[in-house]
């Protein structure tokens, strides 16, 4: 029987010598689904390949991964999702981590051309400094700024008389590279994601998304769940966003021509032009690959895509049922939406429903995306909690700008249309309060 290369690359990446070069690393997200064909396996080899092998500036000899910025955070996809988990505000050295970047954006003025550009774009970007914060340039191409994070701590008192701390973050940038940002601007800070079932959340459909919406909250339960909907580059009209924590975008490819172009610099179908705003000429003026018409081509983002989207959702441990109880009576669940299911008839457990919700002045962060205002989330998907920060280990990063330690902590940041659901979880006693927190904890 002939063995394609494909079979036997495929054994050597996740078997043997590639998994013995950091035997203590977890693996629960970097496996790809069962019954792959041989051509598929090859798709997934090539996208893994291309989301974790370094990209380089150009010009070089090789035409494979060249084009990395003008300007850029990282120079592969895995710096900021190692492991395939979640991204950390700081890296070994105690320095902000290329995971954690700084989103800029100036609040809209009503002419026809910002609606447009929202419509669009979803936001208004910075006018020197565009839409993110790169933190490297290539040469000769002054980098943007450098990013401290620091925070202060306030005290929580539950009735029962038991105390905590959660801790406010305050973010500056430091070393402008190219003057003084606007007057205006929104400095906010995000997380990177876990790269956990997206391909199942791509087949939830708009229909099963859209019955959970209750803009008017008409059944009076404090909830005003909205989608939120987004321009497609890919179809040319408004789709449904359901991933990034304010939903902006519709599907993963989308995404992922996001990232390559805002966090690497790569432009690609969707993004055909060089992250450089008018402003920033020796960015203009940087060297181009000119082999190919993007540097991030069609097959590749289609490669990458399809590894993301064919990675197989590990088991979950079993949470306490107590726990689960607790969650439902609180009226957690009314946001984080246990299941659904699939046209393939397959359950699944995101406990999300991909919706944006008003989370109060305290997460608030003044920038729009699309319909998502700014004190608007979308509903994080808590499936795998624990495999996530089993792969973080101490820096468990929770909230958007990773400002919660701790899940307790991230509830504790709740407001607005959490409100409700907070009060309820600070009034239960400590032992209660412990069960609901394993059972999120465990899944």
């Amino acid at each position: 029987m002939k063995i394609s290369n494909a079979i036997l690359l495929f054994t050597w990446l996740f078997s043997g010598h590639a998994l013995s070069l950091s035997k203590n690393i977890d693996q629960s997200f970097l496996t790809p689904i069962k019954d792959l064909n041989n051509n598929q396996i090859d798709q997934f080899i090539l996208g893994k390949s291309f989301f974790r092998i370094p990209w380089v500036e150009s010009p070089t000899a090789t035409t494979a991964r060249d084009g990395l910025g003008p300007l850029f955070n990282s120079n592969t996809c895995v710096n900021c999702h190692s492991k395939n988990g979640r991204g950390k505000v700081y890296d070994h050295a105690n320095v902000v981590d290329r995971s954690h970047v700084v989103r800029l954006s100036i609040p809209h003025n009503d002419t026809q051309a910002h609606k447009e550009t929202i419509k669009k774009q979803g936001f208004i970007a910075e006018p020197t400094y565009g839409s993110q914060v790169s933190v490297n340039g290539v040469s000769g191409v002054p980098f943007e700024a450098k990013m401290e994070v620091s925070y202060t701590n306030i005290n929580i008192s539950y009735p029962d008389g038991s105390a905590t701390t959660i801790q406010k973050p305050s973010l500056s940038l430091t070393n402008l590279g190219y003057g003084a940002l606007h007057s205006q601007t929104i400095t906010t800070s995000r997380i990177a994601p876990a790269l956990v079932g997206l391909g199942l959340l791509e087949q939830i459909t708009d229909k099963q998304i859209l019955a959970n919406e209750d803009i008017e909250d008409i059944n009076g339960d404090g909830i005003s769940g909205k989608a939120n909907r987004v321009w497609s580059q890919e179809t040319n009209r408004e789709e449904i966003g359901r991933y990034t924590w304010k939903a902006s975008a519709p599907t993963v490819r989308h995404q992922s021509a996001n990232a390559a172009v805002n966090d690497m610099g790569l432009t690609n179908p969707l993004h055909s032009n060089e992250n450089c705003t008018t402003k920033q000429v020796k960015c203009l003026k940087a060297p181009r690959g000119d082999y190919f018409e993007f540097d991030l081509t069609e097959p590749r983002l289609n490669a990458i895509t399809f590894y993301l989207t064919h990675l197989v959702l590990p088991s979950s441990t079993k949470p306490a049922n107590k726990g689960k109880r607790l969650f439902e009576s609180t009226g957690c669940s009314s946001c984080h939406t246990p299941s659904y299911k699939l046209s393939s008839g397959k359950i699944i457990n995101p406990y999300s429903d991909l919706l944006l919700h008003d989370m109060g002045r305290g997460l608030a962060d003044g920038r729009q995306e699309f319909l998502a205002l700014g004190s608007e989330w979308r509903t994080p998907p808590l499936w795998k909690t624990y495999r996530v920060s089993k792969i973080l280990g101490k820096q468990k990063n929770f909230l958007h700008d990773g400002r919660a330690r701790s899940v307790e902590e991230a509830v504790l940041w709740h407001g607005g249309e959490a409100g409700k659901a907070k009060a309820l979880f600070m009034n239960l006693n400590q032992n209660k309060r412990s069960e609901l927190l394993k059972f999120v904890n465990n899944l």
